[in-house]
């Protein structure tokens, strides 16, 4: 194990500075670059990591039907570790989404997964775990199936009221028969859907207050304009609220607006 000094000389090696700065790169490569481009709804993302590298992870990925698929998750800690854990569950999802249409299926898949993994070391094995929402929704009818394993409740703004989407199953990773139940929720036109990373709730100010579920809450029922809109003013708030420090988590949020449904026109 290094000692103190060692660990001082580690940090300011201008090669390891350089491997860092490359490995945050090829992990942004990762994320999308823009949203899906959908006549139903708009969809915008934020992602701010309290490190280099982070344990945050998310995407939207469109299935052969039509139906579109959303998933952000958050796995143990943050930095370099959970940044290694982060891309094998983000691997591991893009491929299994190539043939898989059921979340019950697929998280359990991905807990399957992750255990193999912890199983190898008793001293490591909590890294290899993670909190999970995964979604499907069907664009004709705007209803979601989805899992939420472990992850904070996603919220859903229709006029004033705010419904939280629970849990339900545990986090994937820490126990090999994990029981996972399925949610349903039916979208309507003018519904606002906020997907995000308990970084943001758990944001801190100088006094130790963390900015809260009732915040976040309140900041959703009360921010005006489009998707990026709401992304600008909750995170301006978020860093108001933190005093312009950076966050000590990974703080990503989603937002997905719906519109009223229309069928892309039939081929001529």
């Amino acid at each position: 194990m290094a000692e103190p000094d060692d660990k001082a000389k580690i940090a300011a090696d201008p090669c390891i500075d350089g491997e860092l700065a490359l490995a945050h790169k090829i992990e942004d490569l990762l994320f999308p670059k823009s949203s899906p481009l959908c006549t139903w709804c708009c969809i915008g993302v934020r992602n701010q990591m309290a490190d280099e590298l982070g344990g945050d992870y998310f995407d939207f990925i469109t299935m052969p039907d039509g139906c579109q698929t959303l998933f952000i998750g958050d796995v143990t800690g943050h930095g370099l570790h959970a940044s290694i854990v982060m891309s094998l569950v983000y691997g591991y999802l893009h491929r299994a989404t190539q043939g898989e249409c059921d979340p019950v299926s697929l998280v359990s898949q991905v807990n399957r997964f992750l255990t193999s993994f912890a199983r190898r070391s008793q001293a490591l094995d909590h890294f290899f775990s993670s909190t999970l929402f995964f979604g499907i929704i069907d664009p004709a009818t705007q209803e979601m199936v989805y899992v939420n394993a472990g992850h904070v409740p996603p919220l859903v703004r229709r006029g004033a009221e705010i419904i939280p989407l629970d849990t339900t199953a545990q986090p994937v990773g820490f126990f090999e028969d994990l029981e996972i139940n399925s949610g349903r929720f039916r979208f309507a036109a003018g519904d606002r859907l906020l997907l995000y990373t308990d970084g943001i709730v758990e944001c801190a100010n100088g006094a130790g207050e963390l900015f809260g579920s009732d915040r976040l809450g309140e900041t959703l029922r009360s921010a005006s304009g489009d998707d990026a809109e709401f992304l600008d003013t909750l995170f301006n708030r978020l860093q108001g609220f933190g005093g312009g420090e950076r966050p000590d988590d990974d703080c990503t949020a989603i937002v997905v607006d719906f519109n009223t449904f229309r069928p892309a026109p039939a081929a001529r």
